[in-house]
């Protein structure tokens, strides 16, 4: 469940968490995830990074990345984070996303290996990280709004452990 080495800048001043993601892993290793962009509705199948190790861990490492895969760190609670793409052989695009699950910002084609810091600047919900030049292809751009687990594909429950995976801002 490689990524980016993600450095989370935690915020002494944090705003409490306002929206369902908990972090608690969920049995299955990809969740849907969808975004509405121009009236369509792209969906991924992403894998979860929750835990610290998993989101320190990220994509680094990969050698390639589906078109509809990528990986989402759920920030809980909502804070400022920072990502760099320190040992991450693809360029990936990064996606902010605020508590009411609009995209604050669209960082994209991020470069591989590099060690500048990558952030919306803004307390966010989570972060998502697709192939890069993925968001550009589709549309995506920010204030498009996304959902995952249970609240992306609702018709979809394989068990209990995707209601505690879910965004439903």
């Amino acid at each position: 469940m490689p990524l980016c080495l993600a450095l989370s800048a935690c915020s002494d001043k944090a705003p409490k968490a306002d929206n369902t993601t908990v972090a608690t892993k969920t049995t299955a290793s990809t969740i849907p995830l969808t975004i509405a962009s121009k009236g369509k509705t792209h969906r991924f199948d992403v894998e979860l990074a929750l835990t610290p190790e998993e989101q320190a861990q990220g994509l680094m490492f990969r050698k390639e990345l589906p078109a509809d895969g990528g990986m989402v760190f759920p920030m809980t609670p909502p804070r400022t984070a920072s990502f760099w793409m320190k040992n991450t052989v693809i360029p990936l695009d990064m996606l902010f996303i605020r508590i009411d699950g609009t995209i604050a910002l669209v960082a994209a084609n991020t470069k591989p290996y590099a060690r500048e810091p990558v952030s919306a600047g803004v307390p966010v919900a989570a972060v998502l990280e697709l192939r890069g030049g993925r968001a550009a292809e589709l549309g995506v751009k920010e204030g498009d709004k996304v959902k995952w687990g249970a609240c992306a594909v609702p018709d979809v429950r394989p068990d209990e452990s995707w209601d505690r995976a879910s965004f439903c801002p």
